[in-house]
């Protein structure tokens, strides 16, 4: 992938695109990062990697060892755990501010989501549902009006979207999304933010079980298949 010198500071695209690629799994936990061969692979120089990747390693994504150079540390199981305890105590707030602060034109932004999510659903279409719920979350956290919640917020569901994605496809999950999507959206459409913040908190919680729940399914068939338990990493 060549990154386009013309679109936006430099430095933060390369910064994006390493960050995704350790996101979605294209590096693997403990993998060497050489600079030259991914600014090879972004066809830009080796500065604006070098850059990257100490800043990748202030966020805890990637860390350097003496005569290895930058290694992939990725998020752990730990990491996931903490940021959906985290959102559940503080998504809720964004949800009833987002309540008394969203403006017609998003709340309408946030119909056509849910009215496209429950399109999808009939479809059975998890990938587009997933894609929406990203959208769906970034309107509330813009309506918040509250620049630390949105940037935490944003922060957060970007670090864990992996995790997201293996919740949103496990059975019967991606029904339940969506309707506890349409409750959020009507409590916030009345304006009721205590319910908002609510239902949010609980939206959050069953993801989270349902997540850890699939997860433990998945580990489970793996000492099956290999005979032995081994740790692994959600993201």
């Amino acid at each position: 992938m060549i990154l386009d010198a013309d679109a936006g500071s430099l430095r933060i695209r390369v910064f994006n695109s390493i960050e995704n690629a350790i996101l979605n799994g294209e590096y693997s936990d403990g993998e060497s990062l050489n600079e030259l061969k991914i600014s090879k692979e972004l066809g830009v120089s080796r500065t604006p990697v070098r850059e990257a990747l100490m800043q990748l390693e202030l966020e805890g994504l990637v860390r350097s060892i003496p005569n290895k150079g930058a290694v992939v540390v990725g998020v752990s199981e730990q990491d996931t755990r903490d940021i959906y305890e985290i959102r559940v105590r503080i998504e809720g707030l964004a949800a009833r501010l987002a309540a008394e602060k969203m403006t017609p034109e998003e709340v309408r932004a946030l119909e056509k989501i849910v009215e496209l999510q429950e399109f999808y659903l009939m479809k059975n279409d998890t990938e587009q549902i997933f894609r929406l719920d990203t959208d769906f979350h970034k309107i509330i956290y813009d309506a918040s009006r509250s620049r630390p919640l949105r940037f935490m917020l944003s922060n957060f569901h970007n670090y864990i979207k992996k995790a997201r994605d293996i919740s949103v496809q496990a059975a019967g999950r991606a029904e339940k999304t969506v309707a506890e999507h349409r409750a959020i959206l009507d409590a916030i459409r009345e304006g009721k933010g205590e319910l908002a913040e609510r239902l949010t908190a609980e939206h959050i919680m069953n993801a989270e079980r349902n997540l850890f729940a699939e997860t433990e399914d998945v580990l489970q068939e793996r000492k099956e298949k290999d005979g032995e338990g081994t740790d692994h990493d959600l993201g």
